[in-house]
């Protein structure tokens, strides 16, 4: 963090010292929220969550070199600011950082889907224009925003926050405490539409970054989504559209997806254009890279600086597309942070462009299970994207999970009813549940992780190419942890 003290803490925050010899305690390590993070100078900042009090963490704070406390109770093992509302005074401090550092540019990501590449993207792509932070993952909440955020130095110029939503308000919270002057709104899809209740509430909880834009600040909307498009930035901020249609300021045209399933595409803004082969696999990812392009171009970069940085971007955080080659051959693709019907209709998409690399064939197998949050549409949801599995040529899939939706991926690739769970998937070796017809996949059921762990040790075969999808909560990037065990990331 930028140095302070506990005495200017205390007042930015209103809070009050353990004891008047606090005030000249230096902060100057990291800001963190687990004692297990702390180190040499750190803030620990004590968090009554759920399942645990946080003051009960101050001495491994102490022990792990943290020299301060952010708390609502009195502590024995550091000196402390003591505050009425922990998250209150974390927010305070942050944007006290931020508005401490006029020569800082904030720059705020949201959208459905997408935020954490856009946001790496841009990390790789500002380096190029001066120091820059970002979030680390998927910090995008009130607590992951200001630790972001407490990691600026003095000399940083950039800084980057994915800002995540479960409610209307939560953008224009974060957006308040962090005052960005640029703001990216890649998508309004279907992720949280269990939350949320529609696509437009959905857009109006993203529209939130442009309103809160400054005169002169930068709104960055997708020109292709028609929610996202006819947004409404705070006067005086500019717009660039960005996408694939005519609407677009940068555009991206004769996009291709190569066998190994990275996009290539010319990259166009004014009067240049320039051709653009990204080390990120999926087509989604070109809508990522325009949106980072049309930040770092208003900002000066160069589009031949531009596409040079886009083209040596690689994957920054981990099971978004994460490729994993085994040494049997076989590929295993791990999508398994997060899925939405968007991220799904891509990745089986990617997956059945690398089908048949230099003319060959390689099987293709889908490992597929539960998109969470998606309402009263997810049994609906869940058919499509065994649909589109199967329109997509995948030779087998394994729908995992015990749950209605995964018998409707599975019912929706084997194009018939949804086939039962099997009791021990197990047993007897694997044997497919479902076929229907010549074109159909092999379709299989696995009622848990572990069952489909044990069905596709016997399944998979030299060569083969897996996708492993599904959302977080549904545990399947563990799933292909495993299965990429051996194998080397890139």
């Amino acid at each position: 963090m930028i140095p302070r003290t506990l005495g200017q803490i205390a007042q930015v925050t209103g809070g009050a010292l353990s004891a008047p010899g606090a005030a000249g305690v230096l902060v100057d390590g990291p800001v963190v929220t687990d004692s297990r993070q702390a180190g040499a100078g750190s803030l620990y900042v004590a968090r009554i969550g759920e399942h645990a009090d946080g003051h009960r963490y101050a001495a491994a704070a102490a022990a792990a070199g943290a020299v301060g406390a952010l708390v609502t109770k009195p502590v024995s093992e550091l000196p402390y600011v003591l505050v009425a509302d922990v998250q209150e005074a974390f927010a305070a401090l942050a944007e006290s950082l931020i508005t401490d550092s006029p020569e800082l540019i904030v720059i705020g990501v949201t959208g459905s889907s997408g935020k954490t590449t856009t946001k790496d993207l841009l990390a790789q792509l500002l380096a190029g224009l001066g120091p820059t932070v970002a979030n680390a993952g998927s910090l995008n909440s009130e607590v992951g925003v200001p630790l972001t955020v407490c990691r600026l130095q003095p000399d940083t110029r950039h800084l980057i926050l994915e800002m995540g939503a479960r409610g209307i308000g939560h953008v224009r919270y974060l957006a308040r405490m962090t005052h960005p002057r640029v703001g990216a709104v890649l998508n309004v899809g279907s992720a949280h539409l269990g939350e949320f209740g529609s696509r437009e509430a959905i857009g109006r909880a993203k529209a939130e970054l442009a309103e809160a834009l400054p005169a002169g600040g930068l709104a960055v909307l997708n020109a292709d989504d028609d929610l996202v498009s006819h947004m409404t930035p705070a006067a005086g901020a500019d717009i660039l559209r960005f996408g694939r249609g005519p609407g677009a300021d940068v555009q991206a045209r004769n996009v291709i997806l190569d066998e190994q399933g990275y996009p290539g595409f010319d990259l166009s803004y004014r009067d240049e254009s320039i051709n653009v082969k990204l080390r990120l696999m999926g087509e989604h990812q070109v809508a990522n890279s325009l949106a980072a392009a049309a930040v770092a171009l208003w900002l000066g970069m160069p589009l031949a600086g531009v596409a040079h940085r886009l083209a040596r971007a690689t994957p920054a955080s981990r099971y978004r597309m994460e490729r994993h080659e085994r040494p049997d051959g076989v590929t295993i693709i791990n999508d398994a942070y997060n899925a939405n019907p968007e991220s799904m209709r891509s990745a089986l998409r990617t997956l059945g462009v690398m089908r048949a690399p230099g003319g060959g064939k390689r099987r293709t197998i889908a490992v597929l299970g539960e998109m969470l949050e998606l309402g009263p549409d997810s049994v609906a949801q869940h058919r499509l994207a065994g649909t589109l599995a199967r329109a997509s040529g995948i030779d087998v899939v394994v729908a995992v999970g015990d749950s209605e939706a995964a018998g409707a991926i599975a019912g929706g690739a084997a194009g018939g009813p949804e086939p039962a769970v099997p009791g021990d998937a197990a047993a007897g070796g694997p044997a497919p549940v479902s076929l229907t017809g010549p074109a159909a996949p092999e379709v299989y059921r696995a009622a848990s992780v572990d069952d489909a762990g044990t069905l596709l040790s016997d399944l998979l075969q030299e060569g083969d190419l897996v996708l492993v999808k599904s959302s977080h909560g549904a545990g399947l990037r563990l799933l292909g942890e495993r299965l990429a065990e051996g194998g080397q990331h890139r």
